[in-house]
């Protein structure tokens, strides 16, 4: 049996067409179960959830009174029937053979954790939404992050979106880890590595993802990125990727050489140098991916804010973990 779980927390925007993607699935109903873990949403998801729930017995809805992520991937797979546990995302819809597909590659690739690509998609027809969703599938704003960027064979990773496990996984190397809000599946990526483990990426499963509808939610969502990752990489003894430092480089820069402008002004050329380099860096990617002028002069904005933010929440990250204070956070969803 395969038991699908997935976190909710006011989704009422998107839970039908995750719901529906799921049902369309070509993997055998009587051998599925479907675990939606409830964040006491205060929107109308928990009566869509519910009413699918009483037409489809194998559709099930659980509480997660704490509201956050890993707490309800804990609570659905404590009571999980299946041998196989696959993680999803309300803000996505899924190809027809997203589950067998997945199924499959497990077993043939000999893997621990497998997932597929995230086309990001516009939550809205807005220049600025059409703009966030481009600079999340950019290398500029991305890196060398594959499921955002894309892939052209399966391929070892050292993360994928969602996940697809077997049971025996959690049994092996644990849950996912309550103390972080964000970046939960990092630091559980980051075990199976560290336990000798494999996780691959999988082009041909894709997965329609709607990135966030506005610039504070995207700045938000990435200083939470940024804030947890110096836990995550305390918790693994070492940092997963070279990526995650070039945000922190950025804002430190930033930092350096605005002060650095009052000293002599051969720095303060070189600081608007580095600025006006980045806005034509910004440009160049953001014209990939632009449909029309209007997205092509949000991007540069857009990628200035998920730099910024995740580098700061890096910074403060930092902080916390010198100074031992506690990673407190709500979770925006």
């Amino acid at each position: 049996m395969l038991t699908v779980i997935c976190p909710i927390y006011n989704e009422e925007q998107y839970i039908v067409e995750c719901m529906e993607s799921i049902l369309r699935q070509d993997y055998p109903k009587d051998e599925l179960e479907v675990i939606f873990v409830d964040g006491m949403s205060t929107d109308g998801t928990r009566t869509l959830v519910a009413d699918y729930a009483a037409k489809y017995p194998f559709i099930h809805l659980l509480d997660n009174p704490k509201r956050i992520v890993p707490t309800a991937l804990n609570t659905a797979i404590r009571v999980a029937k299946g041998d196989l546990v696959a993680r999803i995302d309300a803000h996505a819809k899924y190809p027809d053979n997203y589950l067998s597909v997945l199924a499959r590659k497990l077993q043939t690739l000999e893997a621990d954790n497998v997932g597929g690509v995230c086309r990001t998609l516009p939550a809205k027809e807005t220049p600025l939404c059409q703009a966030i969703a481009a600079a999340l599938s950019s290398p500029f704003g991305m890196g060398n992050s594959y499921f955002r960027i894309g892939a052209d064979r399966d391929r070892q990773v050292d993360t994928v979106p969602f996940g697809f496990f077997r049971r025996s996984l959690f049994d092996r190397i644990g849950m996912f880890d309550e103390e972080l809000i964000r970046n939960q599946d990092d630091e559980f990526n980051g075990r199976i590595i560290r336990e000798g483990g494999k996780i691959f990426l999988v082009p041909e499963v894709v997965i329609d993802y709607f990135a966030r509808d506005t610039i504070g939610k995207v700045s938000r969502m990435f200083y939470q990125y940024g804030l947890f990752k110096p836990l995550v990489n305390s918790k693994l003894g070492k940092p997963a990727t070279v990526r995650q430092f070039f945000p922190l480089a950025f804002v430190l820069a930033l930092i350096v050489g605005a002060g650095l402008c009052f000293v002599h002004r051969l720095f303060r050329w070189l600081y608007i140098a580095m600025l006006g380099l980045y806005l034509l860096l910004a440009l160049w990617f953001g014209k990939k991916l632009a449909k029309n002028w209007c997205v092509l002069l949000w991007m540069p904005i857009v990628f200035f804010v998920v730099h910024i933010s995740y580098g700061w929440g890096y910074l403060r990250g930092l902080c916390k973990l010198v100074a031992k204070r506690g990673f407190q956070a709500q979770a925006n969803r």
